[in-house]
């Protein structure tokens, strides 16, 4: 842990009242922001606590719908966040930067240096103290130390990977539309490694937008042709820890729209425009996608003596969310392995996962600010859902009700709607929807730039 260069700094958060409570939140995404936005709409909270977020990047983009940034169908100029300007109409600190350390006994939270694309620092490191804090950082992809991922294939973890694969993608279609030679192997072809939700969606949604791009006078090339999707995953089938009927039906859609899909095949290697499979098989492909498998930051692993598994995760008592070794440090969403009782294994990485555990915070900072003991952590599964863009949205709800058409599309789209009237209240979602409804109709129906 980072802490020799931090000794000499002093703490740099300062409240206009030193009894106020110190909650700080590392992680501005689906969980975190969610939690910061609700304890700042309270004003009884504020009376009684200072509301700090700390994240490394100033836009929020809820991280589900990546994919469709990915693929076009979602500008991310529109959907984003700023969270100065939101920390301001939501009562809260904002501070930029990422944690890098942690000093339990002090209670502090170490922060790297925020430097510029020129390599010029913004803001120096910081030391950040509470006596709340909660860990949402989310997650990463998992590469399994498979050589050439890094180097040669795009994860979709944040809005700037996400957009630079768009930018690659269109790169790709206009290159194929203005050459005279023949297409070479591979070219306009998109390998996406791991089918689990990410992947599977974004398979969905590359079929539609490429399709798309060629009504913009693309004329020169023949989309259903030449352009290829593969799908290839470890596991025996498509979305493995979603229930077996709704990957059953999900291949059934991919399969109409040509998609390849290569279940029981893992990845060896991933080089420049290429995917070596276990089975010796090389499929080539231009644009490479890696959403095989996620992690918790690696800072995350032991730090300052917090337990953590194999996954970086930190290990949380499940009725109340808190860190087994320090009763002041919570950890929600993607970041936390908590096994609920009966169970064997972590709640899954879903947005309805971190929405619950925000949800519950509130409640559980409350009653820290009251004094009182910590209600209970209780989780309940409300399904799974798997959005095919236009072509399809399949689930299961509730106990075990199967979902298809258009009650599934309007499901689907309420948990990103449940999301934002947390962030913004009721009045501006219902604002924003009228404004999008709107503009969509005079704009293209897909990014072009």
């Amino acid at each position: 842990m980072p802490n020799p260069p931090f000794d000499d700094i002093a703490e740099t958060v300062s409240t206009q009242d030193a009894s106020l409570h110190r909650v700080l939140v590392i992680g501005g995404g689906a969980a975190g922001l969610h939690l910061t936005s609700l304890l700042g709409a309270s004003s009884w909270v504020r009376r009684r606590a200072s509301i700090t977020l700390l994240d490394r990047l100033r836009v929020h983009v809820w991280k589900p719908l990546l994919h469709e940034i990915a693929s076009g169908t979602m500008d991310s100029e529109t959907d984003s966040l700023e969270l100065i300007a939101h920390a301001r109409r939501r009562h809260y600190r904002y501070r930029i930067g990422e944690m890098i350390g942690l000093n339990r006994a002090k209670q502090q939270v170490y922060v790297a240096a925020s430097v510029d694309e020129d390599g010029q620092t913004v803001i120096p490191p910081r030391v950040l103290g509470y006596d709340t804090l909660v860990i949402a950082v989310g997650s990463i992809s998992n590469d399994f130390g498979t050589p050439g991922v890094a180097e040669n294939a795009i994860a979709l973890d944040t809005l700037d990977q996400a957009a630079r694969f768009n930018r690659r993608l269109i790169n790709a279609c206009l290159r194929a539309n203005a050459q005279y030679e023949p297409l070479r192997p591979g070219q306009l072809h998109c390998a996406i490694i791991g089918a689990g939700a990410t992947g599977v969606e974004l398979a969905a949604e590359l079929h539609m937008a490429m399709r798309d791009l060629a009504s913009y006078n693309l004329d020169r090339i023949d989309f259903d042709m030449y352009i290829k999707i593969d799908l290839i995953e470890a596991a025996p089938r498509i979305l493995p820890a979603l229930p077996e009927r709704i990957a059953t039906a999900t291949a059934d859609v991919l399969r109409r729209l040509g998609v390849t899909m290569r279940t029981g095949t893992k990845v060896m290697e991933v080089r420049p425009g290429e995917v070596v499979l276990d089975t010796g098989e090389v499929v080539p492909a231009e644009m490479i996608v890696w959403a095989a498998g996620i992690k918790a930051p690696d800072f995350l692993r032991e730090i300052d003596g917090l337990e953590s598994d194999r996954l970086n995760r930190l290990v949380v008592r499940p009725d109340t969310l808190q860190t087994t070794r320090d009763p002041n440090i919570f950890a929600i969403g993607d970041c936390a392995d908590c096994v609920l009782p009966g169970t064997d294994k972590p709640l899954p990485p879903r947005a309805q996962t971190a929405r619950q555990q925000a949800d519950y915070m509130v409640k559980a900072i409350k009653a820290r600010l009251r004094g009182v003991p910590l209600p209970v952590f209780k989780y309940r599964d409300f399904g799974s859902l798997v959005s095919l863009g236009e072509y399809a949205t399949l689930g299961v709800i509730l106990n075990d009700l199967k979902l298809e058409g258009l009650f599934a599309r309007l499901a689907y789209r309420s948990l990103h709607q449940m999301h934002l009237r947390a962030l913004h209240g009721t009045f501006k979602v219902a604002l924003d929807d009228i404004a999008r409804v709107i503009t969509r109709r005079t704009e293209p129906r897909i990014k072009l730039h």
